[in-house]
C-alpha cells in the first residue's frame, strides 16, 4: 500500500519536473502566471503550427499544471496550483536534506580548525 502510494507520487512529480524540461512549456506558464489565456493567445508568440502548440498544452493539462476550460469555439487555459504545490513540497525537502549536510560540513570544518 506505501508503495503503491510512493510510486503514484513518483510518477506524478516526474511529469510535473519532465512538463518543466521544455523551455515552450516554461514559457506558457510564465505566460499564465499573469492571468488566464486562449490557446491562440498563449501559441501567438511561438510561431509554431497549433497542432504543435497543442501538444504542448496537452502535456501541462496532463501534467497538472494547468487546466483548459472550453466555452463555445475558444479553449482557454489556466494555471492550478496542484503542480506547484507538489514541486515545491520536493524541493523543500531536498533544500533541508542538503542544508543539513552543509550544517554537518560546516560544523566538521569548525572543528578542524580549532585543532
Amino acid at each position: 500500500m506505501i508503495l503503491s502510494h510512493m510510486e503514484q507520487y513518483t510518477e506524478r512529480l516526474d511529469g510535473v519536473f519532465q512538463a518543466l524540461a521544455d523551455p515552450t512549456r516554461r514559457a506558457v506558464l510564465g505566460r499564465l502566471n499573469r492571468g488566464p489565456a486562449s490557446i491562440s493567445e498563449l501559441a501567438e508568440p511561438f510561431g509554431m503550427a497549433l497542432p504543435s502548440f497543442m501538444k504542448h498544452v496537452r502535456v501541462l493539462e496532463e501534467s497538472g499544471w494547468i487546466r483548459t476550460r472550453k466555452v463555445g469555439r475558444v479553449r482557454t487555459c489556466t494555471l492550478e496550483k496542484k503542480a506547484f504545490k507538489a514541486a515545491d513540497a520536493w524541493l523543500s525537502q531536498q533544500r533541508a536534506v542538503w542544508e543539513a549536510r552543509f550544517d554537518r560540513l560546516d560544523a566538521l570544518v569548525e572543528g578542524q580548525d580549532d585543532d
